[in-house]
């Protein structure tokens, strides 16, 4: 038990180290990316930089809270934080609260700052989602159709939004939760047939996802509109070539790029880091899903082990979604890059699901520590009781090598 504490922990370090890494350099790949933008924008060239300071300073925090809180909390009251998650997905129709942005309406603004509750739907649906799925056949017919209409409920409001990219990546996290769970293979294997096939009616429901499909085709035939994006970010990494252009001699993100500090950050840093930079990413995300696995093949419980499974699997499925986007292999969508790109909504959520995967590490630790004390107490026990014997069983009861002295 003792080679078991010791690999968590070394892992855990691991872990944790190119985390921080990922999270400095996008610190850096911020500032660079957008501080022209923002000196015309703003009048001051390191606001997104300041501002990605600022939600780290609240995300980690909280990330160290949360993993220092018992799993058992978060999950006894999913369905009240996934309740409020869903209210505010719904204030950001009220006007004077929400605001439209680009034609969708996914943000709430307080006091100057924005909130994209769509990020942390991410979260509480797998939160919900785990005790649902364990628990399916325990509660009666009645129970399990509200309280799955409950977890679809906020997925439905993002479609209203319209905001498919967070539909699709909370959709998917419930299904890596329903088949890593105890549901029945074959109800499994149906649903995600079916929710398969719902999907494409929703994809050709609106003209601008049948005219981003285009352009991923085509992007050349369209050059000015629909293809504009993905033909500049093809541009930012043939400007990088092997080494880059430098950091902070980016051409693209000079108004050229659209979302240079967000969507397409590492169409950026293939320009200025070049191949090196774009595979260091890369290495940095196997990296940490690497160690992020190995961690979860030492949990116990299954609920910490599914969730886990899950919060490790949607990082590394985002950032994979990401760089396929904007390198073209995959069709032009809204999502960022974790840990790297702007976006305090986006960041902090992220550190929430660190912490609630870290909150996993320190119950199974406090398990093996508590085991190892228990074996060595009885270990000690049973010496005492063995040289007990002993004493008593020696001649006259003296204890071993104290013969009589008459």
């Amino acid at each position: 038990m003792d080679d078991a504490l010791e690999v968590i922990d070394r892992n855990q370090k691991y872990f944790l180290g190119v985390l921080s890494t990922l999270v400095v350099l996008g610190v850096i790949m911020v500032y660079s990316s957008s501080y022209i933008y923002a000196r015309d924008i703003y009048g001051n060239s390191s606001h997104y930089f300041y501002r990605q300071l600022f939600f780290i300073g609240i995300g980690a925090p909280l990330c160290w809270v949360i993993s220092k809180t018992k799993l058992s909390f978060w999950l006894k009251y999913s369905w009240f934080f996934h309740l409020m998650v869903t209210l505010l997905l719904i204030a950001t129709f009220i006007p004077g609260l929400g605001n439209e942005v680009k034609g969708a309406n996914r943000w709430l603004y307080f006091g100057g700052f924005g909130l994209q509750p769509g990020e942390f739907v991410k979260i509480t649906s797998l939160l919900v989602a785990v005790p649902f799925f364990e628990g399916f056949f325990k509660v009666s017919p009645r129970e399990r159709t509200a309280q799955g209409l409950f977890i679809v409920l906020p997925m439905l409001v993002l479609l209203i939004q319209p905001d498919f990219g967070s539909f699709s990546i909370s959709l998917g996290l419930v299904a890596v939760v329903c088949f890593l769970s105890s549901f029945p293979r074959k109800y499994f294997y149906t649903s995600f047939v079916v929710g398969v096939l719902g999907i494409i009616p929703i994809l050709i429901s609106q003209p601008y996802r049948v005219r981003r499909l285009f352009a991923y085709l085509d992007p050349w035939k369209n050059p000015q509109t629909s293809g504009f994006q993905i033909i500049q970010s093809y541009l930012a990494f043939a400007n990088g070539s092997i080494f880059g252009t430098g950091l902070g001699n980016s051409n693209e993100k000079l108004f050229y790029l659209p979302e240079a500090h967000n969507d397409f950050i590492f169409s950026v840093i293939g320009e200025e880091l070049g191949f090196v930079g774009v595979f260091s990413v890369v290495a940095l995300f196997l990296a940490l899903i690497f160690f992020g696995f190995r961690l979860v093949t030492k949990l116990e419980k299954k609920s910490s082990t599914i969730l886990s499974t899950a919060i490790i699997f949607t990082i590394g499925f985002q950032a994979t979604l990401n760089m396929g986007v904007v390198l073209g292999l995959l069709p032009t969508k809204g999502l960022n890059l974790p840990f790297i790109s702007a976006g305090g909504s986006s960041l902090i959520a992220n550190f929430i699901a660190v912490g609630l995967f870290l909150s996993a590490l320190t119950e199974r630790k406090k398990t093996i520590i508590t085991h190892n004390s228990f074996e060595q107490f009885s270990t000690s026990s049973s010496s005492y009781i063995n040289e007990d014997k002993e004493f008593n069983h020696s001649p006259s009861g003296r204890g071993p090598g104290q013969g009589e002295l008459f």
